[in-house]
């Protein structure tokens, strides 16, 4: 029996070693693997903490530029509240002064009106008891006395006439009041060079010379191809032209010259007569 019990215990000693040697692999594999996962956990905090540093950086910049620009534009503001300011302020008195200027005018017009209704009050009031028929007589010697002289001095300023009985401007005003009769128009133009034609209503005008001290000129004129050419011509003479079918004649008058300069107009009746009747053939 004694045999027997030995051969159990080494049979029973033989699978404690190999039992004992996959134990000790397995507890080596876990601390591996334990190692490796540490290892890696290790590895991916520094990540993220590297990846929060750098968010965390452009924050801080995000912030400090925002804060940069918050600043300007209080700086901005504030500039520009006291721009207004300084504008209201100058609104404010320009608007006082228009007020002050506003009842100023209407106080002065008012004191105007009350004088003159004064003025009128009194005159009515002398002529009511002073106005004999001596003096009516007087009044009316003095009447005509002013009139003859107005007459005079509307004489004076009338407008020279050409032989053909038309006015004749002197210069740009009196070309108006000579439109705003109604009987002609009017094209004013100036040629500055000599021998530069230039279109001016139905003529071309040509400068050929000016003799700026005697005041003349000499021009070359064209109207349906025929070609005038006038010589030493005055100021303010017209010259007259007629066109084709037409038995009143346009007229061109030069009032101003200067260096190689005249300066003028083209007078255009706006009625012309109907043109003649041709002959016959046989006559």
């Amino acid at each position: 029996m004694s045999e027997d019990y030995n051969v159990e215990n080494k049979g029973g000693a033989s699978w404690h070693l190999p039992a004992i040697i996959v134990l000790g692999l397995v507890a080596v594999g876990g601390l591996a693997f334990g190692w490796n996962a540490s290892s890696k956990l290790d590895a991916t905090q520094q990540q993220v903490a590297a990846q929060v540093n750098t968010l965390k950086q452009g924050v801080d910049q995000d912030l400090s530029s925002l804060k940069d620009r918050l600043v300007q534009d209080e700086k901005t503001n504030t500039d520009l509240q006291g721009d207004l300011k300084v504008v209201t302020d100058k609104l404010k008195i320009t608007q006082g002064q228009l007020k002050k200027a506003r009842a100023e005018a209407a106080a002065a017009n008012q004191d105007t009106t009350q004088k003159l209704t004064a003025l009128d009050t009194s005159v009515k009031s002398e002529l009511a008891t002073k106005a004999t028929s001596d003096d009516l007589k007087n009044v009316d010697t003095k009447v005509g006395g002013v009139r003859t002289d107005l007459d005079a001095t509307r004489d004076d300023l009338k407008m020279a006439r050409s032989e053909m009985g038309t006015l004749i401007a002197r210069n740009h005003d009196e070309i108006d009041q000579l439109r705003r009769l109604g009987e002609r128009d009017y094209i004013e133009f100036t040629i500055a060079g000599k021998n530069k034609p230039q279109k001016v209503g139905n003529l071309t005008v040509e400068l050929k010379g000016v003799n700026e001290k005697k005041g003349q000129y000499s021009v070359a004129m064209t109207a349906e191809d025929r070609r005038l050419e006038k010589k030493n011509r005055s100021l303010n003479e017209p010259i007259f032209f007629y066109l084709s079918g037409t038995k009143i004649p346009e007229e061109l008058v030069i009032n101003k010259v200067g260096k190689d300069t005249i300066s003028g107009y083209v007078s255009v009746p706006k009625v012309n007569a109907q043109p003649a009747t041709t002959s016959s053939s046989g006559k």
